[in-house]
């Protein structure tokens, strides 16, 4: 079963609400499977302009990608997010 990966790009507005969002999310990332495999904002951008904070996690499955983001404990956390930053985010399963 091919895996699944949630990837970010976070423009954050406020850092220190924005850590507050940190700590809530890495235990709820641990609790649903989640791996982080890149996290930082030195992503070398070749292309567009975008800035922020490039964020990839892996899980076992899209699916629990999709039940990471919607869980409650994730809701909570984005809710804090939304408050410190602009976030694109997108869920993809990855290739065999």
């Amino acid at each position: 079963m091919p895996k699944g990966y949630l990837v970010a790009n976070i423009r954050v507005k406020d850092k220190e609400k924005f850590a507050s969002f940190s700590g809530m999310a890495g235990p709820v990332i641990k609790a649903h499977g989640g791996k982080v495999l890149a996290r930082g904002p030195g992503a070398e951008r070749h292309e567009g302009n975008v800035e922020g904070v490039v964020m990839m996690i892996e899980f076992d499955s899209i699916d629990a990608a999709r039940t990471f983001y919607l869980s409650d404990e994730y809701q909570q956390a984005k809710s804090v997010r939304d408050e410190c930053s602009e976030t694109d985010l997108m869920i993809i399963e990855g290739a065999d």
